[in-house]
Order: structure tokens, then C-alpha cells, then sequence
């Protein structure tokens, strides 16, 4: 069943302890559709600025991205970010940050993408989350996730979103400032309270937890021995985490844990390079054989 998302689309500068790009393309669409690609068709709805290169929209026709819903605007400008990781790359700093066409309306969402059943609501406005929901009443699974901007200074809308959705998922530090609880556990049952029916909390290189009213379900991050580039990891996580999902158009408890672990691994490539670099180089046989090394490790005999 195909699968659709929408979120930012960026122009990022990226700082790191191992060195530094300037303007490559970024933010959550590009990460979470190039991650998405490996399983299954994929579809994108969102609009950049006259200031976005031809040369960056060729990178999701690289991933084989649908992008018919992607519309360049004439007279606004490309949403920029500019990061810098410290030497715990859990921990970073925004040093400017230019929403500009993130602050306008989403386009106008083809009659093609209408048979859409799996909906991700990746990190935008919550009211332009709202709009892509209003249009697919008839959806199978709609999953989100948002950033400590929209907490502080769109509460409401954002509340209104975590009503209409199935699942979130969302970094420990974004789920600690909803709920004020340090614990992940304890944050995500918080979080199951205000309306999603499964909560996945991501601890970077801690791994991720699941909490679902038919179990709970634990994983490691991939031991991964290079980190480049920390940015879009949980991005990468929930195209791959979505993109399984949609592909087996299975959302059973089981499901879910396979889908965590496919999203973990390709979150562990992701950060092996800056920006999307790393993804546009491998295949998904290198995917499948990082999973099946990953789901052995989290094996016991016993």
C-alpha cells in the first residue's frame, strides 16, 4: 500500500567534530523518503523556495521518490538550518535557523497520491499535519513526529495532531519536554494518554523503545563503529520504520518490532556520511545483510 509524507525540506550547514558541509540538502522529507525508497514506492508533498537547486530535487529522483507533490514557489525562500555537534554527538546546538517557506501552506496534493493508506506527518507544522490528514480520510495507519519548536509555540495545534494519529515517534529530549518525565518508559505511557495508540521514543545511540497495548519492545542502537553525521538518523529510522510497514501493509505488534529494526539499521548507515551521501551508495542487499546482523546480536540462547 503506498505511503506518503510530508515535512521540511532544507538547505542545511552542518558542523561536526569530524568536519563540516555547507549547503546540502536536508531536513526530515529528504532523509525519511531516501530511507523509505529501499522498501517500497514513496510519495512526497511539500513545497521549497526558487532558491532550491535543480541538482537537490535530482536527489530524490536518485531515490526514486514520487515527487509530483513537491512544488517549487516562486518569490519564497528554502527553509534553512545550520547545526553544530559537540564531541557527544547526542548533544548540538541550533546556530541559525530560517523557516521561511515552512511558515506557508503545503501544496495542493495530487489526485494521485489519493489511494494513499500509510501517512507519516514528518517534522512541520502541526497545522500543515492537519492538512494532510483532512485529505485522506480513509488512511490505514498515520504515524508523527515534531521538535521542540512546535511544542513551545504551537502546543495546541500539536495536541490536536497526537488526537488523530495512530503512532509517534519522537527523540527522548522532545518526549521529556511534552510529559516532564526523564523516563523514557514512563514519558511514552504519558504520551499514549494524549491519543496516539503506540508511542516509539528514540534515545539516539541508546537505541529506541516501543510501548503498545500489546507489549513493550526493546532495541539497541547498531553498534556502529563511524559517525559522521549524526543529522537525519531518526528520520532515516522512520522511512525505513514506515516504508516496511506500508510494504507488507502489516501493522500487527510483530510487525512493528521487525519495522523498528530495519529503521535501525538504516538510521546506522545514514550517519556514516553528511547529508543523504551515504544512503545514495548502497543497496538494499547492504540493508539486508546489516539486519540480519543486527537481529543476531539480539538474540539469546538460553
Amino acid at each position: 500500500m503506498s505511503l506518503i509524507v510530508t515535512g521540511s525540506i532544507s538547505i542545511d550547514t552542518i558542523d561536526t567534530p569530524t568536519g563540516s558541509v555547507q549547503e546540502v540538502v536536508g531536513g526530515s522529507s529528504i532523509y525519511f523518503t531516501a530511507a523509505a525508497s529501499f522498501f517500497g514506492p514513496i510519495r512526497l508533498v511539500g513545497a521549497v523556495g526558487e532558491d532550491f537547486p535543480d541538482s537537490f530535487v535530482d536527489v530524490f529522483h536518485g531515490f526514486g521518490v514520487d515527487v509530483e507533490g513537491l512544488e517549487r514557489r516562486v518569490g519564497s525562500k528554502t527553509f534553512r538550518w545550520h547545526g553544530r555537534y559537540h564531541e557527544d554527538v547526542n548533544q548540538r546546538d541550533t546556530v541559525s535557523v530560517e523557516l521561511n517557506v515552512l511558515t506557508e501552506a503545503l501544496p495542493p496534493i495530487p489526485k494521485s497520491y489519493e489511494d494513499s493508506g500509510y501517512i507519516f506527518l514528518a517534522v512541520t507544522h502541526p497545522e500543515n499535519q492537519l492538512k494532510l490528514l483532512d485529505a485522506f480520510p480513509k488512511r490505514k495507519l498515520v504515524v508523527a513526529d515534531t521538535i521542540d519548536l512546535y511544542i513551545t509555540t504551537t502546543r495546541d495545534e500539536l495536541m490536536e495532531v497526537f488526537k488523530r494519529i495512530d503512532g509517534l515517534i519522537i527523540n527522548d529530549s522532545e518526549a521529556l519536554m511534552l510529559t516532564g518525565e526523564p523516563n523514557a518508559v514512563v514519558a511514552a505511557d504519558k504520551l499514549l494518554e494524549m491519543g496516539p495508540k503506540f508511542v516509539i521514543v528514540k534515545k539516539g545511540q541508546h537505541g529506541a523503545i516501543l510501548r503498545h497495548p500489546d507489549g513493550t519492545c526493546v532495541l539497541p542502537a547498531y553498534p556502529a563503529k563511524t559517525v559522521i553525521d549524526p543529522t537525519g538518523a531518526g528520520d532515516s529510522f522512520a522511512g525505513a520504520f514506515m516504508a516496511h510497514l506500508a510494504n507488507t501493509d502489516d501493522t500487527s505488534f510483530n510487525s512493528l518490532k521487525t519495522a523498528m529494526a530495519y529503521g535501525t539499521t538504516v538510521a546506522s548507515f545514514t550517519i556514516e556520511a553528511f547529508s543523504v551521501e551515504r544512503l545514495q551508495q548502497i543497496k538494499r542487499a547492504d540493508i539486508d545483510q546489516r539486519f540480519d546482523e543486527f537481529t543476531a546480536m539480539l538474540k539469546i540462547d538460553h
